[in-house]
């Protein structure tokens, strides 16, 4: 083999270890692809939607109210919830007559959910801590989320990233708005 066609060789090896260092880069921190299992977001998100996350924003900021996330439960293992943000950390929040209340205030524009039928957790005031979020389906009287055990108040640490763009199906590509409507 002349010198070459070794330069050649380790040249291609070196572009191949490349790409798959920058898709693992890529997928570790700043995107990834999920698909929704279920129909606890609908009618924003459908079954077998195709997502990309955006997993660097909160290396840099905190997650917002509406934001839709998606994180583990803390029981079950390779599985991840898709639901969106409603309780920020310190916040005190209770479901009174089928609606949300934040702190004693009515949560505004949530009447497009529907009512509530199940407060679950949520019954009694559900104080926060500095670093817990409650999260809701927006299919509210069909979706497993804070209001049960299983789920309760999600840790800020085990949110992987905020669900940002749609790529399937292709009639839905684009990106997710912040608030349903």
């Amino acid at each position: 083999m002349n010198k070459h066609r070794v330069r050649r060789l380790f040249g291609a090896l070196a572009c191949i270890c490349l790409v798959f260092f920058l898709t693992w880069f890529f997928t570790e921190f700043v995107g990834q692809r999920t698909e929704v299992e279920g129909m606890s977001m609908s009618p924003t998100l459908q079954d077998k939607e195709n997502l990309i996350l955006d997993k660097i924003s909160y290396r840099f900021r905190d997650p917002k109210r509406y934001e839709i996330v998606v994180f583990p439960p803390k029981y079950k293992e390779n599985t991840y919830y898709i639901k969106r943000v409603i309780g920020l950390p310190g916040e005190t929040v209770e479901i009174w007559k089928g609606e949300v209340y934040i702190d004693g205030q009515r949560l505004p524009g949530d009447d497009s959910y529907g009512k509530i039928e199940d407060p679950g957790l949520a019954a009694e005031p559900f104080l926060l801590g500095e670093d817990e979020y409650f999260v809701l389906g927006d299919n509210r009287n069909d979706s497993i989320d804070s209001r049960e055990p299983e789920v309760g108040a999600v840790r800020r640490e085990d949110i992987l990233g905020r669900a940002v763009f749609r790529v399937w199906p292709l009639t839905e590509f684009g990106f997710l708005s912040r608030k349903r409507g």
